[in-house]
């Protein structure tokens, strides 16, 4: 059997034992680097709770969260429960959207914000804006939650329902994220002005309980999808591009596919029933779906996008 010499091996342990300590330190600093950093308060006080030490801080509050970022009146960080109660014009932006609310928590393990009181939100570069009763911003899966009356305006186009869920996807090298597809469950409804007649105004229309639409380049639909009592509503062309009537349809479940932002293909199947409608229907509100509302005038960004 072969000896190893006494020198050798304490050698060995205490190379060992060094390397042994530095991981828990070098753990400590990746979850040091990985906390939700405070950036500006103007007051700062600290005390102990039932739920442990707490942080309170008032006055143009700023933390950091990897490129979250929350701003308030003023917060209460409870660091044992990883949950911050934020107070007072909350805003929770990153490089692509920012969020607005009166009231709200948020989450620092799950990096998790939810937001109640005029609950409001856009995306930076003014291509989505949108309004509920509630909001949760999912960082961490890359998602946003609108809950209760629900409401959102893209260019010339309204959605709405009783939740709304926004998921986002990188776009390429860049930093910003995209949104790549909306999911609109409980009164699913997609209104559409139609650019190809502004006098009078008409607008194609969805709706169904469940809908998801998928968009490219955050802007461009590709799809839209329609389950469980699904209606529509569109308006007709010939190859010359004049009105040549209306068209309404449903079935359990219709799909609409584009090609470069425009309609070119439409499928209804299950329980088929349609009906055409002349040209003189044009603009005749009897013909419109029963939950059709052109809400604008509810935009909270109204004055930076003019939709009809």
């Amino acid at each position: 059997m072969r000896k190893v010499s006494l020198p050798l091996l304490t050698a060995f342990l205490l190379l060992f034992l060094a390397a042994s300590a530095a991981l828990p330190f070098h753990n400590t600093l990746q979850a040091e680097q990985k906390k939700i950093i405070l950036r500006h308060a103007d007051t700062i006080e600290g005390g102990e709770g039932e739920g442990g030490s707490y942080r309170s801080v008032i006055g143009n509050v700023v933390f950091q969260d990897g490129t979250l970022t929350l701003t308030c009146d003023s917060a209460i960080d409870y660091e044992r429960e990883n949950k911050i109660v934020l107070k007072g014009n909350i805003v929770i932006t990153d490089n692509s959207f920012a969020i607005y609310g009166d009231n709200g928590l948020y989450f620092t393990d799950k990096q998790t914000g939810e937001l109640q009181g005029s609950v409001r939100g856009r995306m930076l570069d003014n291509s989505l804006f949108g309004k509920s009763r509630r909001a949760v911003v999912n960082k961490a899966n890359s998602q946003i939650w609108l809950y209760d009356e629900a409401i959102a305006w893209h260019e010339q186009q309204q959605i709405s329902g009783d939740i709304i869920l926004l998921h986002f996807t990188d776009s390429g090298s860049s930093k910003k994220q995209n949104i790549d597809e909306i999911q609109i469950h409980g009164n699913a409804f997609f209104a559409s002005a139609d650019t190809l007649s502004r006098s009078p105004v008409v607008y194609d229309q969805i709706g169904g309980k469940k809908m998801v639409i998928r968009l490219i380049d955050g802007s461009k639909v590709t799809g839209i999808t329609v389950t469980d009592q699904a209606e529509l509503l569109y308006h007709l062309y010939n190859e010359k591009r004049k009105p040549s009537g209306i068209n309404y349809s449903s079935g359990d479940m219709i799909r609409m596919f584009f090609s470069d932002g425009t309609l070119n293909r439409i499928k209804v199947t299950g329980n088929v029933e349609g009906k055409q409608y002349p040209e003189s229907f044009r603009g005749n509100s009897s013909i419109n779906l029963a939950k059709f509302a052109w809400r604008e005038q509810e935009n909270p960004f109204r004055q930076q996008k003019s939709l009809p």
